[in-house]
């Protein structure tokens, strides 16, 4: 995908700035109102996560400890969300989580938070 412009950021992401980083593509992206910022010069690019071997974006129902078994994942879920393969995934201790058609929660693998 190619990253695209983030106009009118008046936000400076880095360490410290109280959004979630996520080691991507050799640098660290932020996790700012369900996008994934990369500063880059004086500007903010768009990433998303692509479907890889280690982040699928398939059907990979995945029993989780780390939440109430009935918790749904969405914008209020309080957990950060992923731009991840055209859809949205949410970040649940170090892992993509996906609400899935099927009524549960997909494991969409591993990410390195800093």
């Amino acid at each position: 995908m190619d990253p695209r412009t983030h106009g009118n950021h008046e936000h400076v992401h880095g360490q410290g700035c109280g959004h979630v980083g996520i080691r991507h593509d050799g640098h660290v992206d932020y996790l700012h109102d369900g996008h994934m910022h990369s500063v880059q010069g004086s500007g903010v690019d768009e990433h998303e996560i692509a479907a890889t071997t280690t982040n699928p974006d398939q059907c990979r129902p995945h029993v989780c400890d780390a939440h109430a078994k009935d918790h749904v994942h969405g914008a209020d879920c309080g957990h950060p969300a992923v731009p991840h393969a055209g859809h949205v995934d949410y970040l649940v201790q170090g892992h993509l989580h996906h609400r899935c058609d099927g009524g549960h929660c997909d494991d969409h693998g591993p990410v390195e938070t800093r």
